[in-house]
Parts: C-alpha cells; sequence; structure tokens
C-alpha cells in the first residue's frame, strides 16, 4: 500500500511502504514468538501487528446501566467516560537482529472497575464515576540473552499486577500508594517467577514498560530503556525516563553495591548490559534490580495518544521526532476515513497506520535492534466525527 504524498511527514522522509497484514479484534496477549528472520540483515516484512478497538461488549449491560435520576445540566465527567472509545495498534518487527527478542502484550478490559475504585477520577462522586469501566493494559518487553524472559512477562505481567491491586487494601486517597504497591511487587514476583519456573538461564534478562489507561489515569512502569511518551495538544510528554547505568542517581546506586560501569560500546554494568534496571539477568544481582519507576498522568480532552516502544525506535528517533510523526499522521488518517466514507473495518486503523509507520522510519533510519511499538488513539469515535 503506497502512503499518498498528503499523508507523508514532512519532517521526517517516509518511503513507500508495503503494510503489515493486520487482525482486527480482541487479544489477549499477543507476542511476536514465531517472527524470525534467517538472515543476518533482517527482513523488515517479518512483522507481527495488529490492531483494535475497545467494545462496550467488554462490560455487562447491567454494569453500565446509569441511574436514572434526573441531573444538573453539564456534570462533571470523567475525562475517559467508560474507557470504550480507545482504538490501538501494534507492528513488531525483527529487523536487522538475527533473533526476535521483544515481546508485546495488549490486554483490554484486564480489569473491570469504577473510577473512583481505579482512583484519581476527575469528577469524584459524579454519576459517571460510580459507572463500571474497563481498565486496559499495554506492554512492550525487551529481551536480551534470550526471547524467554521478555516472553514470560508478555504472558504473566498483567496478572499479577492485577492480583496485587486486588490484594491491597487502603483508604480511597492513597490510591496511588496502592498502584506502586502492586506495581513494585508485581515486579519482584515475576522476576522471583523467572527463577522459580526455570523460565530462562541467569544471562538471560528482558526490559518492561507497562501502562495501565483506566477513564481518567494514565499508569506507567519501567525497569530498563524501553519508553513511554503521551502526545497531548502539541507537547510530546515523556512518561518514562530510561534506566541507563550512567544515569546519575543510577550510577551512584551501582557504585554503592560494589559495582562498575565500564563504557563499551556505551555505559554498561561491568562492560555488559547496557541498563541499570530490568526482569531477570540474575548473574548481576544486586546492581541489575528489577525495581520499577512509577508515574501517574491525568489524561485530559487534549490528549492524542500514547506511544510504547523498544530502544529499537528510541535509539534513532527522539522523544519530540515520535510525537510528530504521530500527530501528523494521526489527524491526516482520521480526516482521510472520514472524507472517503468508506467502513472503518475494510481500513487500517489511525493507531496502526502510526506505529506501521514509525516502525519503517526507524528501519529506514538503520535501526540495528527489534523494533516494537505500541499506539494507543485516544480520541474516541465520537470525538473523530465531523460537525455537522
Amino acid at each position: 500500500m503506497e502512503i499518498s504524498e498528503d499523508e507523508r511527514v514532512d519532517s521526517v522522509a517516509v518511503t513507500d511502504l508495503e503494510l503489515a497484514s493486520t487482525s482486527s479484534g480482541l487479544s489477549s496477549v499477543l507476542t511476536t514468538e514465531d517472527s524470525r528472520s534467517t538472515t543476518s540483515s533482517g527482513d523488515i516484512s517479518m512483522t507481527s501487528s495488529s490492531s483494535g478497538e475497545i467494545p462496550a461488549t467488554l462490560v455487562s449491560a447491567d454494569e453500565m446501566r446509569a441511574s436514572t435520576s434526573p441531573s444538573p445540566a453539564r456534570p462533571p465527567k470523567c475525562v475517559g467516560r467508560n474507557n470504550k472509545g480507545v482504538s490501538w495498534g501494534f507492528t513488531s518487527v525483527i529487523g536487522r537482529r538475527r533473533e526476535m527478542e521483544d515481546a508485546v502484550a495488549v490486554v483490554p478490559g484486564f480489569m473491570s472497575r469504577t473510577c473512583d475504585h481505579v482512583g484519581g477520577c476527575t469528577a469524584p462522586g459524579s454519576r459517571t464515576s460510580s459507572e463500571i469501566s474497563p481498565v486496559h493494559f499495554f506492554g512492550v518487553y525487551d529481551g536480551h540473552g534470550g526471547s524467554q524472559v521478555a516472553k514470560f512477562c508478555a504472558e504473566r505481567m498483567h496478572e499479577v499486577i492485577a492480583e496485587e491491586w486486588a490484594r491491597e487494601t487502603v483508604g480511597d486517597y492513597e490510591w496511588q500508594r496502592k498502584w506502586e504497591t502492586a506495581f513494585s511487587i508485581g515486579f519482584e514476583r515475576a522476576d522471583n517467577e523467572v527463577l522459580t519456573e526455570n523460565v530462562a538461564p541467569e544471562m538471560v534478562g528482558s526490559t518492561a514498560v507497562v501502562l495501565v489507561l483506566s477513564g481518567c489515569q494514565i499508569i506507567t512502569s519501567n525497569c530498563g530503556d524501553s519508553r513511554a511518551v503521551l502526545c497531548r495538544g502539541t507537547q510530546t510528554i515523556p512518561l518514562t525516563v530510561d534506566q541507563k547505568p550512567d544515569r546519575e542517581d543510577e550510577l551512584i546506586r551501582i557504585e554503592g553495591e560494589g559495582g562498575k560501569v565500564i563504557n563499551w560500546n556505551g555505559a554498561r554494568v561491568f562492560g555488559v548490559l547496557a541498563m541499570s534496571r530490568a526482569i531477570g539477568d540474575r548473574y548481576l544481582r544486586p546492581w541489575i534490580i528489577p525495581v520499577p519507576e512509577i508515574t501517574f498522568m491525568t489524561r485530559t480532552d487534549e490528549d492524542e495518544c500514547l506511544i510504547l516502544a523498544s530502544d529499537g525506535l528510541w535509539d534513532v528517533m527522539t522523544n519530540d521526532e515520535v510525537g510528530e510523526v504521530a500527530r501528523h499522521l494521526l489527524r491526516r488518517r482520521r480526516r482521510l476515513m472520514l472524507s472517503s466514507g468508506s467502513s472503518t473495518d475494510d481500513q487500517i486503523s489511525p493507531a496502526q497506520f502510526v506505529a506501521d509507520n514509525l516502525t519503517e522510519i526507524a528501519y529506514g533510519r538503520n535501526s540495528s535492534d527489534n523494533i516494537s511499538v505500541i499506539v494507543v488513539d485516544l480520541k474516541s469515535k465520537r470525538k473523530r466525527q465531523p460537525r455537522q
């Protein structure tokens, strides 16, 4: 499929591309274990990709039934309403590597709760805050030394986080602490299971950047150098900061534990690993730890999209470049779909279109790593419709 001239990005040269075949619908876990290349140069066509939209059927009609009592004019509402209008797309390619070590997880509705219960509602006490709504999970895992830990995390991480969140009991005003505990213990549990279940040798590990999307909050947890950003209006806001061995606080921690950071094709722990936190990597304890950094961002009506990706993208594109491309293509793709008048089922979604293009740009810029990109379109279908 060729990109028309008006769909090209002015600041980044985008070549004509063969878009990867996509499948619509829900998938609890989407990994890339079959995306392998037989050549050392890699093949961009060896991809795993998918897109989907969050349907209302994730929550039962009884749960979604609102109160019939009259309400005042223009009452306050949760920013994300019932969080059903979210669509997503992802692409994951082996690129120029010999082996595919990335894995991707997309779990729509991995929990269903009221916004008040999840925490951080923008309209506490309102009718919408008490409606049951799906909470979505997205994760990118970049393996090193092998693919086993990344695959395991894609299959298991969202489960342990949901279990730990349900176990933690705190007051409503302490909702952030509840999520911090769930993520911290969840990452630790996943790391321990890698050992107890003999998932992989001790020299295998994986980054983990995961994002939970509720009606009003974006909650991100990160170990390693995969990354997540939010496109809001004209801004590109980093939701994570790479945990690199030469980051000042990480360097102090590592050296304080008797470790060394050696510059060998970039800063590396003992000249081996180019990140300071990860799941697995038992042979580098206590210098490599599975302790995540967690951030909270309240959603607004200005939010365009979320982008999670492995460093195969971030090694060759800055946050601002990625945000500029995403905003440009999302808006053009939405206009094109509205003006064409054809069913959206017959077209690649805006989120999938952006994921495909970002992957293609990274490959064209000679990214030497696997490239995995998830794009979450935060504009609901209702907000995309033209005014009558």
